[in-house]
């Protein structure tokens, strides 16, 4: 289910910075953001495919930490403002469960490795 979700982030994120403006600001932030935004399930699928609870544990903060980097792009989109605000609103709701969920996991599964 959430490899589903994680698809359907990944697409609305870069549906999302390719709305933004040709400049120099908007070509970093939107970079970052794509960046930081796609790979959340990219490494989620990762932490799917964990060779031992260890490496599933690393990688699913991975992909924590993607999901915090992009609740920080979006906040900047936000403040610039970039993109439209709807939009960027959903996208931070989401990067933020997406942390939840990420960091939540990650804990349980260090508790079970004890």
């Amino acid at each position: 289910m959430a490899s589903t979700c994680t698809l359907e982030f990944a697409l609305r994120v870069i549906r999302f910075v390719s709305t933004f403006p040709h400049n120099m600001v908007a070509d970093v932030l939107g970079r970052q953001l794509l960046k930081a935004g796609t790979s959340i399930g990219a490494n989620y699928r990762e932490a799917n495919s964990a060779e031992s609870r260890s490496d599933f544990i690393h990688k699913i903060a991975i992909s924590a930490k993607e999901a915090a980097e992009t609740v920080y792009w979006l906040a900047l989109c936000k403040l610039a403002p970039l993109g439209e605000p709807a939009e960027c609103a959903w996208l931070m709701a989401e990067a933020k469960e997406l942390l939840a969920i990420f960091t939540r996991s990650g804990k349980t599964a260090k508790a079970n490795a004890e």
